[in-house]
């Protein structure tokens, strides 16, 4: 399981922005996102810049915790 430190979360659309962007490129993709520590976590067969890229591109700060 990948872990990213994610800046700018706050809400339940938030949660589902991110997982649906990961989820758009790996349709069988695990995601869980923790509001309170700012955390993401997947499991994907996607590369960790692959994923980076999928939740920046919601505008979103990240990067590998």
């Amino acid at each position: 399981m990948q872990v990213f430190k994610v800046q700018g979360m706050s809400c339940g659309h938030c949660v589902r922005a991110i997982t649906q962007a990961v989820q758009a490129r790996d349709q069988a993709a695990e995601v869980q996102v923790d509001l309170a520590a700012g955390e993401v976590r997947v499991a994907s067969r996607l590369a960790e810049e692959q994923v980076l890229e999928a939740i920046r591109e919601e505008g979103y700060q990240a990067e590998a915790a």
